[in-house]
Parts: structure tokens; C-alpha cells; sequence
């Protein structure tokens, strides 16, 4: 059973890495799906733009719409949001995945790199939900999700990195505070499911390649795990399924998945914890 088919799910940063693997999942149930990133020409070092993902959307079975955005501007997050709903007649889902990362300390961390992460990670999640939740309150099973990890206020998450910890937390304040916001209130109004989602390990993505030493990238499962996860999350009732951080493997797992080597990039190897996770 497609349970996504003709849905409209709105992906942030969706030219390559886990945006990418969303979109494809999303489109394998014949989703209406809106690829969106500042990458429109192909990068020497970073594969995938949003055409090229778009390409992919439609040979997976979906309908796609590519949209260059840079999701630190608010007009520019409006506009696509508008022309989504010009396109598509509505929003059903909105993916919150567009994220900065430098894993800097206090001295290292300038003022630019400061404010990349904090309006690419919590100010693009709240401006992009805020842009989305009048038409996702239209939608028959709408659903937030954000790629961001669980609360937890332990210091030593902070101390190696503060600024991006901030910011990625700020992430998932958003969605702590909107899923309480806009749950169903009695009056008929719908229920907008707001949750997280965090990798058990850490992915191999870009930010990973870019940010950690080779070896982690091979002790890494492949995006393929946030995807699968995902779509569970997103097919799940909207009423009964909000205010959530959800970890990868703990969501399949309860899926009745039971082959995880499927998803490591080097069998046998040993699989490296993503940060922010006990």
C-alpha cells in the first residue's frame, strides 16, 4: 500500500545526503515531492543538485518540483512555500533536514560561522514550519519533521562545540514547543505531528566526510536508515504521533526490522555513535 501517494512533502536541503534519500523514499509511494537547495550547478567535490534529485524523484515513481532556496532567507522560504502550494494545492509534510555543522570550540567559532548554523539549523526550522502550518492544518495527516537530536542538557555536549550544539538543540526546542502548539485541541481543528529524528550512528553524508576522520566514515550506515525511519514516522497518525525524538534504529526496530547490516557502509566494521545520544 502506498501510504504517501500524492502527498506533498516539502524536503529542505534536499540535494544529496539524508534530504536526498527522503525524497527518493517519499517517491517510491508516488509522493508529490519538493526538492529544495542552493545547489543548482553540479560541485566538483559535493555530488547532487536539486535537478538532479528531481530526476531521481521521478524515476522513483513521484512527481517532482525543484526549488533553488537558501533557507536563511524568510522571503525566499515563503515564495516556495507558495509556489508549492500553487503547484501542488497544498502541503502534507514538511522535513526540516537543511543543516549547518562546524564542530569548533568557543575561540575557533567566528561570528560568521556562528550565524551560519544558527539560521541554517533553528531560525530555517522555525521560519519553514511557521511558512508551512496554515496549509499543513488543511492536510488530512500532516506531519513536522526535524532532523535534530533529543534534549539533553548534559555539558559535555556543549563543551566541544558549543555553537553547533545550540543550534542543533534550538532545532528540537522548536519542535518540543510546536508539538504541544499545535496539537488537536478539541475544536476539530487537525492535529500537526511535530517530531525529531536522530541517527543511532553517524551517516554517510557530506558533513560526516567533511567533519570526521575517514575512519568514522566507514563505521557509518548509509542515509537509506533515516529514510526507512522516516517514512515510518510520516505514515504514522498525525493525533497519536507528536512531541517525539525519535532515534533511527528504535523506530525500525519497532517497524520489525531485524537486518541492520544492510545499512553499514563497511560490513564487519564496527558502527561509530552519533553525537548527542547516550
Amino acid at each position: 500500500m502506498s501510504m504517501l501517494r500524492d502527498k506533498v512533502i516539502f524536503i529542505t536541503g534536499s540535494s544529496r545526503g539524508i534530504g536526498r534519500e527522503i525524497a527518493l523514499r517519499c517517491a517510491r509511494d508516488g509522493a508529490k515531492v519538493v526538492i529544495t537547495g542552493k545547489t543548482v550547478e553540479a560541485h566538483a567535490k559535493l555530488p547532487g543538485t536539486i535537478h538532479s534529485v528531481a530526476g531521481e524523484v521521478l524515476q522513483a515513481g513521484g512527481r517532482a518540483l525543484a526549488i533553488q532556496l537558501d533557507v536563511r532567507d524568510e522571503q525566499a522560504i515563503r515564495a516556495a512555500v507558495a509556489q508549492t502550494v500553487e503547484q501542488f494545492g497544498g502541503i502534507d509534510v514538511l522535513v526540516n533536514n537543511a543543516s549547518a555543522i562546524s564542530l569548533s570550540g568557543t575561540l575557533e567559532t567566528s561570528a560568521k560561522k556562528l550565524d551560519l548554523m544558527w539560521d541554517v539549523n533553528m531560525r530555517a526550522t522555525f521560519l519553514a514550519s511557521q511558512a508551512c502550518i496554515p496549509y499543513l492544518k488543511k492536510a488530512a495527516n500532516p506531519h513536522i519533521l526535524t532532523l535534530s537530536p533529543p534534549l539533553n542538557l548534559d555539558a559535555k555536549w556543549f563543551a566541544p562545540h558549543v555553537a553547533y550544539s545550540i543550534s542543533k538543540y534550538g532545532m528540537s526546542l522548536c519542535a518540543l514547543g510546536m508539538a504541544r502548539e499545535f496539537a488537536a485541541d478539541g475544536s476539530g481543528a487537525k492535529c500537526i505531528g511535530v517530531n525529531c529524528l536522530w541517527p543511532r550512528t553517524t551517516i554517510a553524508t557530506a558533513a560526516v566526510e567533511f567533519n570526521f576522520p575517514e575512519a568514522i566514515l566507514r563505521a557509518s550506515r548509509k542515509p537509506a536508515i533515516v529514510a526507512d525511519a522516516a517514512y515510518h514516522i510520516l505514515t504514522r497518525d498525525s493525533r497519536s504521533c507528536s512531541g517525539n525524538f525519535f532515534v533511527d534504529e528504535e523506530v525500525l526496530r519497532e517497524a520489525g526490522v531485524e537486518n541492520f547490516g544492510q545499512y553499514a557502509v563497511t560490513t564487519g566494521v564496527p558502527l561509530f555513535d552519533d553525537l548527542f545520544l547516550e
